[in-house]
């Protein structure tokens, strides 16, 4: 099958497109490429050769210079890659840089500048209270309907999809431990995301506006937050989290255009409590919705485990970088920011081990046997889709990781 004829129903056909950065075997130069069903479009070598002005930002070994280029832009090389995949008369010049996907390198497709995790699932921060506050009166904190709640990560520690991860060690102490022990975690979690990309900068000292979310952030992608609940514990009070997240987050190969979701834009959840203006998504707001109809679905080792869906999630990514900037801290090209683990409301539909085992007291039943965290060797795979035009899909690329054994005795 010639490769411009993709497969009816394949979530990555022409209506996708997400971008990634890619290498070859003989050609070992990054460069920017967009996803075709099983092939790679080599996106800088086409533009050039059908002279589109497009092609200095597209024959790049990063996706920064086309994030910082603005939604203008963005819009037009979307329409471009469109025609050079679709129309009959650019294949013969286009096809000669479509590469089978098996036979390319995928890197990390952008330079991360800062990252910040978020905590914007209901779901999931009453099941956590639940597990560690079992007695008290709301297992929610008192600002969690008022704002939405992060931190701010390590984004040199962000990586590709595929890369190893290594099992972290520092400081645990269980309840019943007198004093602290150095080790390996032994509570290795996954915290199932959606990961958002910022393309144009903000200046510092003016916050961004609810309504100006698509005039900044240029796509998403899954992430996975791994996450060492043994340390964390140990560590997050009274500042929150530290080691116990900082040493692997990873995150899909490919970022999906948010004008590839156009069909997949949904409300969020009715909201409980009345919101500051600056956060404000009211349906007679003249804000765009807010929410995404993202369907995930969480495997270790190949056996599905939970199917978390993010249309549950109560604050938006609007209102989360609104909130981010909201004191005048400024967007920088290559920012991430993480959605916080999505869970949905049944217990098939949780985005962590935490939540999935309630803390280790119900194991998961493997094939390979009983997990209540992960052990090395444990691959995870997380993968999504979404509604896309005339009922077609759009794929998300996967990310997975698998545990390596600690390099600290």
């Amino acid at each position: 099958m010639p490769p411009f004829d993709v497969p009816e129903g394949d979530p990555f056909g022409p209506h996708n497109l997400p971008y990634g950065v890619f290498s070859r075997e003989g050609a070992p130069d990054r460069t920017v490429g967009v996803r075709l069903g099983d092939h790679v479009l080599d996106a800088g070598a086409a533009a050039r050769a059908l002279g589109s002005p497009y092609a200095s930002l597209l024959a790049q070994p990063s996706l920064n210079p086309l994030l910082a280029a603005g939604r203008t832009t963005w819009s037009d090389v979307r329409r471009a890659l469109t025609a050079w995949v679709t129309v009959p008369a650019h294949q013969e010049a286009v096809g000669a840089f479509l590469h089978p996907l098996a036979s390319v390198t995928l890197h990390l497709p952008f330079e991360v500048a800062d990252y910040v995790d978020f905590y914007a699932s209901e779901n999931h921060a009453r099941n956590v209270g639940q597990i560690f506050r079992p007695d008290a009166a709301d297992s929610l904190t008192p600002n969690w309907k008022h704002l939405p709640i992060g931190y701010h990560g390590r984004s040199g520690t962000v990586v590709v999809s595929g890369t190893d991860v290594v099992r972290p060690s520092g400081q645990r102490k269980a309840p019943a431990d007198a004093e602290p022990v150095f080790g390996p975690s032994v509570r290795l979690d996954i915290e199932a995301e959606v990961g958002f990309v910022v393309g144009v900068p903000s200046e510092r000292g003016r916050p961004v506006a609810l309504g100006d979310f698509r005039e900044h952030v240029f796509g998403l992608c899954l992430l996975n937050d791994w996450s060492a609940r043994d340390i964390q514990a140990w560590e997050y009070v009274p500042l929150g989290p530290f080691l116990g997240k900082s040493f692997a987050t990873s995150v899909s190969a490919w970022i999906t255009p948010l004008d590839a979701l156009e069909d997949a834009q949904v409300a969020p959840p009715g909201r409980t409590h009345a919101l500051l203006p600056y956060l404000d998504d009211a349906a007679d707001s003249g804000n765009e919705p807010g929410g995404y109809d993202l369907r995930i679905s969480v495997a270790i080792n190949g056996s599905t485990v939970s199917e978390p869906p993010f249309s549950t999630m109560y604050w938006t990514a609007a209102q989360q970088l609104a909130h981010m900037t909201v004191n005048g801290a400024s967007l920088r090209t290559g920012d991430l920011y993480g959605s916080g683990t999505v869970s949905g409301p049944e217990p098939g539909q949780r985005g962590s081990l935490l939540e999935l085992t309630w803390n280790g007291r119900d194991p998961l039943e493997l094939p390979e046997g009983k997990r209540t965290f992960l052990e090395d060797g444990d691959v995870v795979t997380l993968s999504a889709w979404a509604p896309g035009p005339g009922g077609t899909r759009v794929g998300l690329g996967d990310v997975s990781g698998r545990i390596v054994a600690s390099a600290v005795e």
